[in-house]
């Protein structure tokens, strides 16, 4: 910003006729020039103040020229560029000016260093230099920007200026000018006359043909929604044959894009279309070579089922899915693994039950001792959702023992994920019958060495305290909530207190006074300072769920004790206990005792404890 006070870079010399009027841009020119990227940056994301300032003509004829010039720059910078200039159509006009942004004019009445700098430039339009930069997630936000300005072309407009854009972008020497050419087909051939039209699919079948590798997969991943704005006949006889050529293609990164496209099409075609035009294909892509092609079918298995309807999936995807739930590589059967459930749903209801007990739930058992962990994680997910799909008698017979085998499994994820979808269970059978193992894996993942992991399960807490009932938590999981309060992870004993607070809410007052108050409060005399503040981090969180009485009467004594504490840490963090809990005593309780506590604090010969009392005395109005 310096320079742009500094000599000869005024006013004057920008325009080299001393127009004051070309000062923002002459500004804009000596923040592009800077060495620090930052500043650079920041004038980058100015465009629009500097847009509005110089007017609509002028942004047209001389900023959007000399920002040609700008298109060799740090990627960050550039990113920038492409991400305003998406939001230019108003500041050069509107609609009627939009193909400005594509192919912007020189203006010869510019001031002699702007101009210079111009004549320098390859004078390219900036968002289709932008869209050919090596580096890929500039391309990605030009070309997001290049479909928003398309939107805002009248159609004359459209022919006119940006398909000529994208055919140029699509026929470049360079591959990275036709993957983004890929990402343009689709938002220009709607309001395309029918002539250009036949064109447009010409240059998008060519790039799926292309060479290079890169240019296949850009196309391949355009593939689906390009055939959803395209004519029924030409998705037939054009985008069919090349969704077959791309599923077969010689680079499985193509190959398993196709079968992403193939969820688009497959929603576009007839039954009839589907089984001889599609389904071929797709039959190949389940037992492709790859892993990954394999991977991408699995992982898309939910959407192609309700893409291809009942009566193919009972056909083709449920053998299909078979072998993908026994598949060689993990990550495959891991990912088949986690639409077990989804499958079941999507299932038409009449005869879904034999469907699932007869070719689904055979492999699935299979998965529950599978050598991966990752396997019986993801199934441990979605497994427990099966049973509100089977119902009672099923459930107790066939998906019980396999519950029961998780919750003791050696991996503390899948247990985990056990616990963690109770809910669906109890719905149907009642948690009971679950009790038996649930204990020792509720106990083993809360002393797990681990920290994460007992994090995770007193996280559930709530949720199994209210399945399980008061009786049986108090008999067998209290204990274990009370020792999370003084794990050696200030993290645990975090989640431990906001734990208690969920649990009172839960079970009421009256429990909380009986169980949970009397053994918090124990903890105030605790040696170790750690757990003394932990009862006032108790304390903070009970209070509201309490009560006015209980914390009166039980609480309010010990936080006012734990005053002189001699660490200074636990003194002003009772400052702050009497902060919170202050708004629920009565006036008497605040003006007898706590304002002569918070006053002698407040002379304490620590500064924090000081700083803290003398806050609470002002947000409870006792000075």
């Amino acid at each position: 910003m310096a320079g742009a006070a500094g000599p000869g870079s005024g006013p004057g010399a920008a325009g080299g006729d001393g127009d004051d009027s070309l000062y923002p841009i002459a500004v804009l020119i000596d923040e592009l020039r800077n060495e620090d990227v930052q500043l650079r940056l920041n004038s980058i994301k100015k465009l629009s103040t500097i847009a509005l300032a110089l007017g609509v003509e002028r942004t047209r004829t001389e900023l959007l020229p000399f920002l040609t010039d700008t298109i060799y720059d740090e990627d960050e910078v550039l990113l920038a560029l492409a991400e305003q200039l998406g939001n230019f159509t108003v500041l050069v006009g509107g609609p009627d000016f939009a193909h400005c942004l594509l192919t912007p004019s020189v203006n010869c009445h510019l001031g002699h260093e702007i101009l210079a700098i111009l004549q320098k430039s390859c004078l390219q339009p900036p968002l289709e230099s932008l869209a050919t930069v090596e580096e890929t997630v500039v391309r990605d936000k030009a070309v997001e920007s290049l479909r928003q300005i398309s939107q805002e072309h009248t159609p004359v407009a459209l022919e006119a200026h940006f398909v000529p854009l994208v055919k140029r972008l699509a026929s470049g020497d360079w591959f990275t000018s036709r993957t983004s050419a890929c990402g343009l087909f689709s938002v220009c051939y709607p309001r395309a006359s029918s002539s250009v039209k036949a064109e447009i699919r010409q240059h998008f079948r060519s790039l799926c043909s292309d060479d290079t590798p890169m240019v296949r997969r850009a196309a391949a991943s355009k593939l689906g929604e390009f055939a959803k704005v395209l004519e029924l006949e030409s998705v037939k006889n054009e985008i069919v044959p090349l969704f077959t050529n791309l599923a077969s293609d010689e680079q499985d990164s193509v190959r398993l894009l196709a079968v992403e496209a193939c969820v688009s099409i497959a929603q576009l075609l007839s039954q009839d279309d589907l089984e001889t035009l599609v389904m071929p294909t797709l039959r190949q892509a389940a037992e492709d070579k790859s892993w990954r092609v394999r991977y991408m079918v699995a992982d898309k298995f939910s959407e192609l089922q309700k893409a291809v309807g009942p009566e193919i999936t009972q056909n083709d995807l449920v053998p299909a899915f078979q072998n993908l739930l026994k598949d060689c590589e993990a990550e495959v059967r891991a990912a088949a693994a986690h639409k077990v459930k989804e499958l079941c749903e999507n299932l038409p209801v009449d005869g879904r039950e034999t469907i699932i007990m007869n070719h689904i739930l055979p492999f699935v058992k299979e998965l529950v001792s599978d050598s991966n962990q990752h396997v019986k994680s993801a199934l441990a997910s979605v497994i427990m959702g099966l049973s509100t799909i089977l119902g009672k008698e099923n459930t107790i017979e066939h998906l019980l023992p396999l519950f029961l085998a998780q919750l003791k499994d050696e991996c503390p994820e899948v247990r985990l994920n056990i616990i963690s979808n109770l809910d669906c269970v109890n719905e149907v059978i009642g948690i009971r019958q679950l009790s038996q193992s649930l204990l020792p894996a509720i106990v083993e993942l809360a002393e797990d060495a681990k920290w994460r992991v007992r994090l995770a399960i007193i996280e559930y807490m709530p949720l199994l305290a209210g399945q399980l009932g008061v009786e049986f938590f108090d008999e067998k999981l209290n204990s274990l909530c009370m020792a999370w309060l003084v794990d050696h992870v200030y993290a645990i004993r975090e989640a431990a207190t906001n734990n208690l607070m969920k649990l009172v809410e839960k079970f009421g007052a009256e429990w909380a006074q009986n169980t949970i108050v009397p053994k918090v409060l124990v903890m105030a005399n605790d040696p170790n300072y750690l757990h003394r503040m932990t009862t006032l981090f108790c304390i903070n969180a009970l209070s509201e769920a309490c009560g006015q009485e209980i914390t009166t009467k039980q609480m309010l004594p010990i936080v006012l004790k734990m005053a002189g504490d001699q660490v200074a840490n636990v003194r002003f963090n009772v400052a702050k206990s009497l902060q919170k809990i202050g708004p629920i005593l009565d006036s008497s309780a605040l003006h007898v005792e706590v304002k002569p506590v918070l006053q002698k604090l407040g002379q304490d010969e620590d500064m924090d404890v000081k700083y803290f009392a003398q806050e609470a005395i002002n947000v409870l109005s006792l000075a």
